[in-house]
């Protein structure tokens, strides 16, 4: 379970906050708030109710707190803005329109913090929870120091963790000093760091949080135990010489994933809409936000439904319930189906278990199986001999460099994994890494040609060849990788060459930009997104300065490859646009005269349709062309032996299609295909040749609709009911 956590933000609101000062562009306030909006806005992206949030404002106009008294005036200008609570998005809107500069400069941040304190205490009394106190504030006004024993031991009694912030503060170890500081402020700035010192707390100033807001936060994970059993090496049940410890087992390394986006709708009855059909998405009533705005947004509800052919219901379909379909399985073009009895009567019946099936030696492994998360695998809680037994386990495949081979089943009735188990020995730890490993049908076994040599058809072999690279090539291609060696560009804080991009420096541009956009827009529904942080882009590239170094290998090295620059493609309607010329300038088609070609042989049908194309500029000859390649194709069929000529008539014909919407031409390809589609299933292409239309139906070859081409006069639904096999 999470830590509950309880957290008071005191922010100065005086009428200094509204000033400008060292040369910024926005006030010291909006300046501070940066650092508070994102804090609250991580807190209520996590959506837990055990994370509460107060906020108060010190040196407000007005006062507003349960400590203020007739007879006290200790607590006057303080305004609690938000109890302790779980924060909302409604609670965010709410307070950015009551964080204002105020217009006057009473108020002490000390009777503050006894404000937030006995926030704390009322919320969480003696209940386990995180609890933290941070002010914000630039330092101005009167602050008390009686009673500042009595806080300091409060705070240190119920472990409060209390951080102040200061605007402009001095800060040696950021490297900042505010010069000509005011008195009054140096004095306060003494008393708040004395205080934070005496509570072991933190003391900064806002520019250094401010800048680590670039600084992607990690954040830690609670692991969730994924297996609890026996560990065992032969059967226990069997034999006593049988090893068996007890063991959990907790992930070591996931992939953090960007959080995904959720369909939403206006709602019917929302100001300025439409009221909507709700005939496959079902939306939720909206409910008012305790400001008493209304919700305009809803989430969508997916409702699917299962249709069947029957001629007899009208439109000649039938909605039936998920119920009463049947899974069937694709075998070729057929549907196989198996019932559930049969599908009980094949799973396999399996106990949770975790047994090692054999040893390997570690050079033996080759490091591309690994094939998922690392898990670790540790003694049971409380359990000495467990511990022992484990630690004597990993210590012997150390000494013996060796890995283990087992069988995990994580829960009873799931299919059961084969995982390699590594040692883990750290000075106070010691267990157990495992990664799933591949069967025989997750292997996939590719051939690609020797990269030293070339082989011709006829048998012979070739060490010099145009596609190998020559000695020159090698010797500039070598000294290009040691010149963009990276694994000592970087300098550490003595000046000794480290490693650049270290694993702890990087982080996922991906997931990180995206909560930072997601928490900007939060709290600012209408600004801009500010750029990502320099620290998400350092390493997108490689390093300037290292490119300039290396400029001259790279020009060698372009030099001994020869590497030309390739025209850009020309988009754009193929029968009018100018034809490429090539770099050499020399036309070779306009010197043979054979750009003009009047007829498609079947033998190199694609090639000689492409440069009929590239030669045409008249919708006539296009036709033409289309109308040949519509005979060869058919043709392809015809002579077919068995589906032996299948596979060249699907790749004419998705060349043909993919050409014609090129040519902005869908409809001469919508019309062959209509006529190979009668002549298929009529049997006049040399008897029953359906599969051929099952083919083009999974290659996705059928009519082009209005969604792939605007101007079509074929609806999305013709275009599904024209792939049903039927005339």
């Amino acid at each position: 379970m999470a830590d509950k956590e309880a957290t008071v933000y005191i922010i100065d609101v005086g009428k200094s906050m509204g000033e400008k000062n060292n040369d910024r562009s926005e006030t010291d306030l909006d300046w501070a708030m940066h650092y508070i909006w994102d804090r609250i806005a991580t807190t209520v992206s996590t959506g837990r109710k055990t994370l509460l949030v107060g906020v108060v404002a010190l040196r407000t106009d007005g006062t507003n707190n349960a400590l203020n008294g007739e007879d006290d005036d200790n607590y006057q200008n303080i305004s609690v803005l938000a109890p302790l609570g779980q924060f909302l998005m409604p609670d965010i809107r709410r307070l950015k329109d009551l964080i204002r500069p105020s217009k006057t400069e009473e108020g002490d941040a000390i009777s503050a913090l006894i404000i937030a304190i006995q926030m704390i205490n009322e919320q969480c009394r003696k209940l386990k929870y995180r609890r933290q106190i941070v002010l914000i504030t630039n330092g101005r006004g009167q602050m008390d120091p009686d009673g500042l024993e009595g806080i300091v031991a409060k705070i240190k009694e119920d472990d409060m963790r209390l951080q102040i912030l200061g605007i402009d503060f001095d800060d040696p170890e950021f490297g900042f000093k505010e010069e000509n500081k005011d008195p009054e402020k140096l004095e306060n700035e003494k008393l708040l760091k004395d205080l934070v010192e005496e509570c072991d707390g933190d003391f900064g100033t806002v520019a250094e949080a401010v800048a680590e807001l670039a600084i992607p936060r990690v954040k830690p994970t609670r692991p969730v135990q994924s297996f609890k059993g026996n560990l065992t090496l032969g059967n226990p049940e069997e034999y006593e010489s049988a090893l068996s410890i007890d063991v959990e087992r907790y992930p070591k390394t996931a992939v953090a994933k960007p959080p995904t986006a959720s369909s939403f709708v206006i709602k019917s009855d929302a100001p300025g809409g439409e009221p909507s059909g709700q005939s496959s998405v079902t939306m939720q009533d909206g409910n008012d936000d305790e400001d008493g705005q209304k919700n305009e947004l809803a989430a969508i509800h997916r409702a699917r439904t299962y249709q069947v052919n029957d001629e007899k219901a009208p439109g000649g379909k039938k909605e039936v319930t998920e119920n009463e379909l049947e899974k069937g399985y694709s075998y070729g073009s057929t549907a196989v189906h198996i019932s559930g009895s049969d599908m009980s009567a094949l799973k396999i019946e399996t106990q949770a278990c975790l047994d090692i099936m054999g040893f390997i030696p570690r050079d033996k492994f080759d490091r591309y199986m690994l094939m998922s998360k690392v898990s670790i695998i540790v003694a049971q809680k409380a359990n000495e001999k467990a511990a022992m037994a484990l630690s004597s386990l990993a210590h012997a495949l150390f000494e013996q460099e060796t890995y283990a081979i087992a069988r995990l089943v994580p829960k009873a009735g799931r299919d059961p994994v084969i995982v390699l188990l590594a040692h883990c020995i750290e000075p106070e730890f010691e267990g157990l890494f495992d990664v799933e490993l591949p069967f025989s049908e997750d292997m996939r076994g590719y051939r690609f040609p020797p990269l030293d040599k070339v082989v011709t058809v006829g048998g012979a072999t070739h060490y010099k060849h145009r596609n190998l690279p020559d000695d020159d090539l090698m010797k500039a291609m070598s000294d290009y990788v040691d010149r963009m060696d990276l694994s000592t560009y970087e300098k550490d804080e003595d000046g000794n060459p480290v490693e650049y991009a270290a694993l702890e420096d990087t982080y996922s541009p991906v997931l990180h930009r995206i909560n930072q956009a997601i928490r900007w827009r939060a709290v600012h529904p209408a600004e801009d997104i500010p750029p990502p942080g320099e620290i998400l882009t350092k390493y997108s590239g490689p390093p300037t300065e290292l490119i300039e170094d290396a400029q001259s290998v790279i020009s060698t090295l372009l030099k001994a490859a020869d590497v030309k620059k390739v025209p850009p493609k020309v988009k754009g309607r193929k029968r009018n646009r100018e034809t490429e010329r090539p770099l050499s300038g020399l036309d070779v088609d306009a010197l043979l005269n054979s750009n003009k070609r009047s007829k498609i042989s079947p033998e190199n049908a694609i090639p000689e349709f492409k440069q009929y194309l590239a030669s045409t500029t008249s919708s006539s000859d296009l036709k033409d062309a289309a109308k040949q390649m519509s005979k060869i194709i058919q043709d392809y069929i015809r002579h077919s032996v068995g589906d032996s000529g299948y596979g060249r008539a699907i790749e004419a014909l998705s060349v043909l299609r993919n050409e014609m919407v090129d040519s902005e031409e869908p409809v001469v390809y919508n019309d062959v295909l209509r006529q190979l589609k009668e002549k298929v299933l009529g049997g006049e292409l040399g008897g029953n040749r359906k599969d051929v239309w099952w083919k083009i139906r999974a290659n996705r070859l059928g009519l082009v609709d209005k969604k792939q081409w605007k101007f079509s006069d074929v609806s999305e639904e013709e275009a599904k009911e024209f792939l049903i096999p039927k005339l």
